[in-house]
């Protein structure tokens, strides 16, 4: 009697084990899936096509390129994250980035951080590069429009139920004149029920 309760005992304990156990399923990027409700990476792509498809739309681009007769210039500035939750800046600025190069209609400056590196490599160059293949100093290309903004939200809770509204706001600004020559806005509302929900 006490062999069968201990076999039942670890076949119980097995069962339990077993289905503790992580499984990991591999999905196709482009697919879909809330998992949380909070920003994923389909809000991040979707934000930056959409908000870059209007910028490039607008009358700013046309009117550079007629009084100076070449493609702007753009960089990406600050973009803050004033939202209830870690969202990954960093990803939102790439997605933006890809965008703006691919659309062959603008020219992209590095960010500061990348600047930094590629100029030390140039020093490095006017040291151990044979004249031939060293690339001079003083030759960057300026940017003519900063793009700078923020990603905001506001959470309506009550028990198990959860609204959750996300507001990316961009605005691109003349770096010559401080003008702003466009402003894009994006919102996203998600509506989420589940034990889980949190704030």
């Amino acid at each position: 009697m006490n062999a069968i309760r201990t076999l039942f005992t670890l076949l119980l304990a097995a069962a339990v084990l077993a289905a503790c156990a992580t499984r990991v399923e591999r999905i196709g990027v482009e697919e879909v899936r809330d998992l949380s409700g909070e920003w994923n990476d389909t809000d991040s792509r979707l934000v930056a096509e959409e908000m870059v498809s209007d910028v490039l739309s607008r009358p700013w681009l046309t009117e550079f390129q007629q009084r100076t007769g070449r493609r702007p210039a753009v960089i990406v500035g600050t973009i803050r994250n004033l939202s209830h939750e870690h969202i990954n800046v960093t990803t939102f600025i790439n997605d933006i980035e890809r965008e703006l190069i691919n659309s062959g209609k603008v020219d992209f400056v590095a960010a500061p951080h990348e600047r930094g590196e590629l100029r030390a490599e140039r020093k490095d160059q006017e040291l151990n590069a044979s004249e031939e293949t060293r690339k001079p100093m003083g030759q960057e290309l300026g940017a003519d429009f900063m793009l700078q903004g923020d990603i905001s939200t506001i959470i309506d809770r009550e028990g198990k139920r959860q609204v959750r509204y996300y507001q990316v706001d961009l605005t691109l600004i003349d770096l010559a004149t401080n003008r702003k020559v466009w402003i894009g806005q994006k919102k996203i509302k998600k509506y989420v029920v589940g034990k889980s929900v949190r704030p």
